[in-house]
This record gives structure tokens, C-alpha cells and sequence, in this order.
């Protein structure tokens, strides 16, 4: 991905990682060209459903140099389902993700924040981190562009973002967020599958 954004700080602080579940869908396009314009990389956790109607989207979000999560299949409650619905949920979402270009995802966001030891233990015997956030934007609850961005205000290097793919709000504050940002000396980084923090991409 080409960089042509403005926001790259004099002195670099750290990292933190922009992270959009539920995708790949008919915002997706957009997402990735106000993050191209910004000069900003992010996580995307698609779910296995998503990615299977739209392989092209995989496609565009990888050469979009995108990183790619797993976000299961059709978004249950995974706590309510048996260790064998759980591992067909990760396993159909890694083989849809894959389908449409990518590399097998190594970390998995559980379907609204909900994870056990149990699930954990699952997601690591197929490879995955489970990644969760330390910043909701509540986009997914009807916030304001005002009100994404300034739930943003809080993040910390190292940390992570949790923002959505399908919102008009989110697109909007994506810049700004981007902006804000860089006048802290933070960048957009990669989630490190080790220690499950946001890192310098590599």
C-alpha cells in the first residue's frame, strides 16, 4: 500500500492497532480507501460468512495490505456451543478467509467480547490468539463521529481500538482518529500474535 498520508510523526511514540470487525461487506470498499488516504494499515476480523459471499472484498483488504482476523463464522454467542461447534466455527471462517486470497489468520475476536479458558485453549490449538481491545468506540451502539473520536482519545501505545466495518460514523472519524494520532506520536501497527499488543508492522 502506497503512503501518501500527511500523518507520520516527527518522533515515533508507538503503536496502537485500528481494528474493524464484521466485514467484509458493501462498506468495505469504502473502509479501505479512507484508510489508503490516511496512510493507515488496520486489523480486519471478518467473519467466516462475510468472507465467503465476498471473496473479491478478502481480496481487496489483503492487497490493500491489510491484516485479517478471524471473527468466526456467523457471529454466535460462542459460549453457548459445544467444543465441536466452536472448532467448526474458527476452522469455516479460517478455510472462507483463505478462500479469498489471504493468509491463515492467527488471531480470532470472539462475537461480542465473549471468550473463556475453554474457547482460548481452542482458538491457540488452531494457531489463534484470542484478541480483545482496550478502547470501545461503540459504534456498533449508534456513536457519533464526535463521539468515536473522542472515545479514541484514550488509547495508549501498545493498545487496541475496537471500531466496526458498516458504519458512515466510523469512516468519518477514521481520519481524524488517524490525525489525532500522529499528534501524539502514534502510529497505526500490526497485533502481535506473541503478546497480543500492537506493534511496528513487519
Amino acid at each position: 500500500m502506497t503512503d501518501s498520508s500527511p500523518n507520520i510523526p516527527e518522533a515515533v511514540a508507538g503503536y496502537v492497532a485500528l481494528t474493524f470487525d464484521d466485514g467484509p461487506n458493501e462498506n468495505t470498499a469504502t473502509l479501505l480507501e479512507t484508510l489508503r488516504s490516511c496512510g493507515a494499515r488496520a486489523t480486519l476480523f471478518n467473519t467466516g460468512e462475510n468472507a465467503s459471499a465476498h471473496p473479491d472484498l478478502v481480496r481487496a483488504e489483503v492487497d490493500a495490505g491489510m491484516w485479517i482476523g478471524n471473527h468466526s463464522y456467523v457471529h454466535p454467542h460462542m459460549l453457548t456451543l459445544g467444543d465441536g461447534d466452536m472448532r467448526d466455527q474458527l476452522l469455516r471462517t479460517q478455510s472462507a478467509i483463505e478462500g479469498g486470497g489471504a493468509e491463515t489468520p492467527f488471531l480470532f475476536r470472539p462475537p461480542y467480547g465473549e471468550h473463556d479458558s475453554n474457547l482460548d485453549a481452542i482458538a491457540a490449538e488452531l494457531g489463534m490468539r484470542v484478541v480483545m481491545w482496550a478502547i470501545d468506540t461503540r459504534d456498533w451502539d449508534g456513536a457519533t463521529t464526535e463521539a468515536i473520536v473522542a472515545a479514541a482519545e484514550g488509547i495508549a501505545a501498545g493498545e487496541i481500538i475496537l471500531m466496526h466495518d458498516g458504519y458512515t460514523a466510523t469512516n468519518a472519524a477514521v481520519p481524524i482518529i488517524v490525525a489525532h494520532l500522529a499528534k501524539r506520536g502514534l502510529l497505526p501497527g500490526m497485533i502481535d500474535p506473541a503478546s497480543g499488543r500492537a506493534v511496528a508492522p513487519r
